[in-house]
């Protein structure tokens, strides 16, 4: 019976792998957006993690992860004659790599993880159902690479404490490995590890070997990720003897940036309980009461603990931060003695909203919207407004001579300004030369003054061109001035994003 249900959750994966939701713009700008531009050369926009004096994003996990895959398809479509790859292909490759990736490593450092069978199948199967596995997971952040990493580290220490008896050189290896492409991917993963590190040291007394293989073979991967960043950066080829000043150490500057709050206040800062009154509770929802009530204390549970306290002394604290936690967290949850009916009834209905909402709809016409774009001809500016800012790798090359502007949440008046001052002059209608064109959720009631027969504005005017109804943008929301139903109606109701093209009245 666990096994069909089993079965059924992967199916479920796989369905939001392919849905082309769009939880947070880092899914793109920190990876996909920097590697498509170095395989298929395609021009990139790099955010402030790449472009500033000390970058803090690494180039080395990005290739593992992203770019020998992305090559392959090159390699195989041009192979087979197909011309250069869509975006469209490019874009599902990585969601579906992202799915394997997950639905192989994730369950299977479980299956290690927990050796007694009634404990790994629930675990196996509520990690599973978890909307966090479905959504996150197969989307393209480095937290759900995080993750992984996590947990391999966690199998590569329990085999080397288990084999007292070998020097377990290739697990010794492999841990060296996973630990610097951790920490280059990001600085938060030694939180995850405080316990299992602290459960390795006496092991690694019995078997004094084990340890410069383990040094040794760290050095060994650092300097090539930092070779990678410097000739990336530099655009030059390092040598030795230059290292010492021309050196980029991703890791330690992106340490130094989040360790200044007038950094972080760019981004936002958050009290210190924020990971583990709000974030926490909104990724697991049932299962957060069970980790005090019901839960085995178990290395997994204080692995996860401990890190999500680590990353709490950051002020800046999102939820995805806490992806690597989540497995950890839900394999020590034992199920309540007391109505577990009803506690698995909220666990699934929890979920099934969640994973359609943040699944599904929450953004969900950005990226077809942009492989809508890339499609069309004789464009010459799209700006967005109330959305998140546009992966622009998926332009297919076209945001070569497409200028794409990002006008984000300003209000309705000052975009109208914007617009207007990217209106050369008046055009003949029906004419899509040089064509500007605005994209919007259709919830934002501030165009209809300006769209179909009765627009009002004496300057501007919008015609609705296409538009992709599972759209929802969570931050449109505004239940203080307009009220918790009325929103609901608008945002809901009102569903969709639209492309619509921008003409001045003549």
């Amino acid at each position: 019976m666990w096994r069909r249900i089993y079965l059924l959750l992967v199916a479920v994966r796989l369905y939001f792998a392919l849905q082309p939701s769009y939880i947070h713009p880092d899914e793109h700008f920190q990876g996909p957006e920097i590697i498509s531009g170095e395989v298929f050369g395609w021009p990139t926009y790099q955010t402030w993690e790449f472009s500033s004096d000390h970058p803090t994003r690494s180039l080395f996990p990005l290739w593992l992860a992203y770019g020998f895959p992305l090559t392959i398809l090159k390699w195989i479509w041009e192979g087979l004659g197909h011309g250069d790859v869509p975006p469209l292909v490019a874009f599902y490759t990585l969601r579906t790599l992202m799915f394997v990736l997950n639905f192989v490593l994730e369950d299977w450092a479980l299956h290690e993880l927990l050796p007694v069978l009634r404990e790994r199948r629930l675990a196996i199967i509520l990690v599973a159902s978890s909307y966090v596995t479905w959504t996150f997971q197969t989307h393209t952040f480095s937290n759900s690479i995080e993750t992984l990493l996590v947990l391999w580290s966690l199998v590569l220490v329990r085999r080397i404490r288990e084999h007292e008896d070998r020097n377990m050189f290739d697990c010794c290896i492999g841990l060296a490995f996973l630990g610097v492409l951790g920490v280059f991917n990001r600085i938060t993963f030694p939180a995850f590890l405080v316990i299992p590190a602290l459960q390795l040291v006496p092991h690694l007394l019995v078997r004094p070997l084990r340890l410069p293989v383990l040094a040794l073979s760290a050095f060994f991967f650092l300097a090539i990720a930092m070779t990678m960043d410097t000739e990336y950066f530099h655009d030059i080829r390092p040598r030795v003897r230059d290292l010492y000043n021309n050196a980029v150490f991703t890791p330690w500057n992106s340490l130094t940036y989040n360790l200044d709050n007038t950094n972080l206040a760019e981004h936002g800062l958050h009290p210190f309980w924020q990971h583990f009154l709000a974030n926490l509770p909104q990724l697991i929802g049932p299962a957060f009461p069970l980790l005090i009530f019901s839960s085995r204390k178990d290395a997994l549970f204080w692995s996860g603990i401990i890190g999500i306290t680590v990353l709490s002394c950051f002020r800046h604290q999102e939820p995805r931060f806490l992806l690597p936690a989540i497995p950890l967290l839900l394999s020590s949850i034992k199920l309540p003695r007391h109505f577990p009916r009803l506690w698995l009834g909220t666990w699934i209905a929890f979920n099934v909203l969640a994973g359609t909402l943040f699944g599904v709809y929450h953004q969900g016409g950005v990226v077809p919207s942009q492989l809508w774009l890339s499609e069309q001809s004789n464009i010459s500016h799209v700006l967005w407004w109330k959305t998140y800012s546009p992966p622009r790798w998926l332009l297919n090359g076209q945001n070569e001579h497409v200028l794409t502007t990002d006008l984000m949440g300003m209000p309705g008046e000052s975009m109208v300004e914007s617009l207007l001052t990217t209106l050369s002059g008046c055009k003949a209608k029906n004419r899509l030369q040089s064509t500007t064109l605005l994209v919007a959720p259709s919830s934002a009631i501030f165009l209809d003054s300006l769209t179909g027969a009765t627009a009002q504005h004496p300057k501007l005017q919008l015609q609705e061109l296409w538009m992709h109804r599972q759209h929802i943008g969570l931050d449109d929301l505004d239940f203080g001035d307009d009220g918790i139903w009325p929103t609901l109606q608008r945002v809901i109701g009102r569903r969709g994003l639209v492309v619509y093209r921008v003409d001045r009245k003549c």
